[in-house]
């Protein structure tokens, strides 16, 4: 009885220790610091800095300043390596706010200078054919308005005089074909019908009238002074309607239609605005200036314009096309990029290309598609942590990414000599290399960041200066102002940006006397 008791016990320590050993062995066959997930939850393959140093940790941990290390999951590994994951009190804190890219109503608006002038088409001389002298003025002066048929002066012509008698004997005598060269002679001249009758009885002054209703704009006329043929006696025009001929940017033309409503503005009418539709467009771009000429035509009916002001116009075109707001392009010159989220605190930077600009918004021809989300807040500051993970890519593929290897298999002995077995140990931590400075706080900049007079870093080679630096947190300027002595560490994130990990007010230096 006592032999079987023993063999039972036996085989049931046996099986315990082949039991033990199986689990630790799976245990220390997942990564150090990894979440063994359950079926339909997501796996944490390891930790990173929350300020994107080159520092993880396979188990959950705070940073220096108490922000927690940021997860970054099995699925989200392969997501490229420009992906940004922000922890929700992150975006949070970042103030970080998107909106979908649609599809709509997109104004382009330019703006211009221009001057009025007379419209061109609205213009008459007054020049008679013939030779004469100005007998009597009726308008006298320059900007003198006149109606369609008023007289404007009276003239005499010894020629005009001799022709009506000759039409006049002419007739009377049956001689058809002399009337009719004289008659012909009259009519090029452009004398009516009812001069010729005046004239046949014996008035030789004719009277010439304004051929438009209009105003003055010059008048060579001079009573009792002799006048040649072709000689302009007045200059009139019509300014019921004016021209504003303006100069639009050469990279402005795009936007110019034919019919396009104009806004226009004068200094002399403050807060009012007057309209006119777009008339003529240049067909060659000025050299000099790289502008092209654009004519405006507009209503005058009150005379309240006048040609030779100058005027501010506004020409708006708009077009639907798919649009995103202004503020979530990050322009470096060179490409531009929007902030695409992926899903709830996941970002991608997209390269895109931009069509027409709106006043508040932009046209997107391709790399965001109808319904995206784009960033419009902080994006700045979530792509310096995307150019800063696309920098460290490669040695995070060495380092940051790579996790323990399992730990060699324990026997039952062990087991059951060491009992249960102990969380694993997070290896050795490789972090950005730190650089001690001691300086001067001159400034505290509006974006975060913040100047200083730097003491010599002989880490670095670099001589003493002021440089403008980045906080990796605002709360590490608190307590701290303009004026203080400080020191702090300083990480280099990218190629010529330098952020400050660490500062706090120098301590006083104990001056010794020992010696003295």
């Amino acid at each position: 009885m006592k032999t079987n008791i023993r063999l039972i016990l036996s085989v049931l320590a046996v099986t315990l220790v082949g039991a033990g050993s199986f689990y630790l062995g799976k245990q220390q066959s997942a990564p150090q610091g990894a979440d063994i997930a359950a079926p339909g939850e997501r796996q944490v393959l390891y930790y990173r800095n929350p300020m994107g140093l080159p520092d993880t940790s396979p188990v959950p941990k705070k940073d220096s300043m108490g922000m927690d290390y940021v997860p970054v999951y099995a699925d989200e590994e392969h997501a490229g390596d420009a992906t940004v994951n922000l922890s929700p009190d992150k975006v949070q804190m970042l103030g970080v706010r998107s909106v979908a890219a649609q599809r709509r109503a997109l104004t382009r608006s330019i703006r211009a200078t221009g001057l009025l002038e007379v419209d061109e088409r609205k213009q008459q001389w007054v020049s008679p054919r013939f030779e004469g002298w100005v007998q009597q003025l009726h308008v006298n002066t320059t900007g003198q308005r006149v109606a369609r048929g008023q007289a404007l002066l009276t003239v005499y012509s010894p020629e005009l005089e001799s022709a009506a008698r000759e039409v006049q004997l002419a007739h009377e005598s049956g001689l058809a074909e002399v009337e009719k060269s004289a008659r012909s002679r009259l009519d090029n001249w452009q004398i009516a019908p009812q001069d010729l009758e005046h004239l046949q009885h014996g008035m030789a002054h004719l009277v010439l009238r304004s051929p438009i209703s209009g105003v003055v704009i010059e008048k060579t006329a001079v009573a009792g002074a002799r006048f040649a043929p072709g000689e302009v006696l007045f200059k009139l025009a019509d300014l019921s309607s004016l021209w504003l001929q303006a100069q639009v940017a050469e990279q402005d033309q795009g936007v110019l239609r034919l019919g396009q409503n104009v806004e226009i503005k004068v200094d002399a009418y403050a807060g009012e605005r007057f309209s006119g539709k777009v008339s003529f467009i240049a067909p060659v771009l000025d050299e000099q200036t790289r502008t092209v000429r654009v004519r405006v035509e507009l209503p005058n009916k009150d005379a309240r314009l006048r040609p030779g002001m100058y005027a501010n116009i506004v020409i708006a075109d708009t077009t639907t096309a798919l649009t995103i707001p202004r503020s979530a392009v990050i322009d470096s010159g060179t490409r531009q990029v929007v902030l695409v989220q992926l899903a709830p605190g996941r970002f991608e930077p997209r390269e895109v290309r931009l069509g027409g600009q709106g006043d508040d918004a932009v046209e997107v021809l391709s790399g965001v598609a109808e319904g995206e989300q784009v960033v419009t807040s902080a994006n700045f500051l979530i792509d310096a942590e995307s150019n800063l993970k696309s920098a460290l890519a490669g040695f995070a593929a060495h380092s940051a990414h790579d996790v323990p290897s399992p730990a060699p298999a324990v026997s039952a002995a062990q087991v059951a000599e060491r009992g249960t077995p102990s969380a694993p140990v997070a290896p050795r931590q490789k972090t950005a290399v730190g650089h001690q400075v001691h300086g001067v706080l001159e400034a505290i900049r509006a974006d975060g960041s913040v100047s200083i007079t730097h003491q010599p870093v002989k880490s670095l080679d670099w001589p003493g200066m002021t440089m403008d630096f980045i906080l990796a947190n605002p709360a590490l300027i608190e307590g701290i102002k303009a004026g203080d002595a400080i020191t702090f560490e300083i990480v280099a994130r990218k190629p010529g940006e330098w952020v400050i990990t660490k500062l706090q007010a120098a301590a006083p230096v104990a001056h010794s006397h020992e010696g003295h």
